[in-house]
């Protein structure tokens, strides 16, 4: 007889249980890209990070289905979360850029290949974005230099969206659907 029946039956269950959960988030964050037009490298961000919080789930309840002690699990965390509060603190100006990304990603109405005025009193930039990473804001502007500017300086600083030439025809577009 099995010893850890129980056990092993509970572990295929979680993992079929992520399996699952995997498959459905996979197809809800492909629609939700095809309708909010969410280029392809933000995409798989959003993959991983989905990814990384069901994996993270399932090993807790990995972890409790096989016994673990809940102190000294406790304290392995806690120890965790200390050494990487230590490491962002001394370098907030990274935790910063990636706060500033996630807002500039889900909740800014810029897109990449929009034209914008980064609203600066020292410096006149204006031009295309071509590309928006964790850290970074890449644009090449009016006179084709390119420039690349932290996330966290565009927010704040504060940017403002310019009409196109197709903004005309992205609105006929969109009163189609």
């Amino acid at each position: 007889m099995l010893i850890y029946k129980q056990e092993l039956f509970l572990t295929i269950i979680v993992f079929a249980v992520m399996t699952l959960v995997i498959f459905i988030t996979k197809r809800a964050i492909r629609r939700f890209s095809f309708v909010k037009a969410i280029d392809v490298n933000r995409r798989k961000i959003i993959f991983n990070l989905s990814y990384l919080l069901i994996y993270i789930t399932g090993g807790s309840f990995l972890a409790i289905i096989w016994g673990v002690d809940h102190r000294q699990f406790a304290l392995f965390i806690s120890s965790i979360l200390a050494v990487l509060g230590v490491g962002f603190f001394a370098q907030w100006s990274i935790l910063s850029n990636l706060t500033a990304s996630v807002i500039l990603f889900f909740s800014h109405p810029m897109r990449i290949g929009d034209r914008i005025r980064v609203l600066d009193k020292d410096f006149e930039w204006t031009g295309k974005v071509i590309d928006i990473t964790g850290f970074y804001l890449f644009m090449k502007t009016d006179d084709e230099r390119d420039i690349t500017l932290p996330t966290s300086l565009v927010m704040q600083k504060g940017i403002e969206i310019l009409k196109t030439e197709n903004s005309h025809i992205k609105e006929s577009e969109a009163n189609q659907y």
